[in-house]
């Protein structure tokens, strides 16, 4: 089965769903983290980094329950316009929020 390139959105949503999850683990170790979620640490990194743009369903939500974030929260952060995102980090310049 081949796999269709990312589009420039699908890889702005990785990032951003990165960057919510780097955030909500806050101080807690990526390690604990990934096996409370029974997910590998390998594949949490990957996923905080933005290099799996598009991770399974189950993946994010056990992630999320561990994290203590709702779905409806994670959809919310990573579907917003790209106008409103946050820098995830250094490198990505700095934006200011646009009300609506």
């Amino acid at each position: 089965m081949v796999r269709l390139p990312l589009t420039p959105a699908e890889v702005e949503r990785g990032r951003r769903l990165g960057a919510l999850l780097r955030r909500a683990r806050g101080e807690r170790s990526m390690l604990g983290t990934a096996l409370d979620a029974r997910v590998s640490p390998e594949t949490l990194r990957k996923i905080e980094s933005g290099r799996v743009a598009t991770p399974a369903f189950p993946t994010i939500a056990a992630i999320a329950e561990v994290l203590g974030l709702s779905l409806d929260e994670v959809w919310a952060e990573i579907s917003r316009p790209e106008r409103d995102a946050e820098p995830a980090g250094p490198g990505h310049g700095t934006r200011e929020r646009i009300a609506s």
